[in-house]
């Protein structure tokens, strides 16, 4: 019982602890954030911060995880709700470029992510949600016929490299939104079967 409570209040001040890393990575980036700001926000001592996460970028890496897991979670909810694998892909693109416009995915996913864990890692953790979401919708669109047939993991990569370089695009001018996403519509147009 005692372990229990340790254990959930563990998970109580981790989670109070990614919320505000989360609130205050997204105002003032990375760089223009100290422990200090983040335990006080959270409302927990630098001590417990250090406990959760021995040093900083451990508390980015879990707020980014976060981030990358909500954007899946929802993009993911879009393709299940579509029989056509190909126009579920086509709604993915529009949520995710759209979701970009947020404070926390631009800061977060596109600009700090990268710089803070370094590329490998970043791509790392991308893959293991947004990547296995676009191999799922290809690998479904092959066998319903969609697209002709293609190895599913070299598209899927050269994808996701076009998905977070338009995602950069309507980061740096929102008003490229409708321009981008149309782009990469003609793009998969180009992978339909006929």
């Amino acid at each position: 019982m005692i372990v229990n409570r340790q254990e959930q209040r563990s998970a109580s001040t981790r989670a109070k602890l990614v919320k505000a890393a989360r609130a205050l990575f997204a105002r003032s980036g990375y760089a223009g954030v100290g422990t200090e700001q983040i335990a006080r926000r959270a409302g927990v001592t630098r001590g417990a911060l250090y406990h959760q996460f021995p040093a900083k970028e451990d508390l980015f890496l879990a707020v980014y995880e976060e981030v990358e897991q909500e954007l899946a979670e929802a993009a993911g909810a879009l393709l299940g709700g579509n029989s056509s694998p190909l126009q579920a892909m086509r709604e993915g693109i529009r949520f995710f470029l759209e979701a970009c416009r947020a404070p926390d995915v631009q800061r977060i996913v596109l600009i700090d992510g990268p710089s803070v864990l370094g590329w490998t890692r970043w791509r790392e953790v991308a893959g293991r949600y947004g990547l296995g979401l676009l191999e799922a919708v290809i690998g479904a669109a092959v066998e319903a016929g969609e697209i002709a047939p293609v190895e599913v993991q070299p598209l899927a990569h050269l994808l996701m490299g076009a998905l977070d370089e338009a995602a950069l695009l309507v980061v740096r001018d929102p008003d490229a939104l409708e321009a981008v996403t149309a782009t990469l519509e003609r793009l998969l147009d180009g992978l339909r079967t006929g």
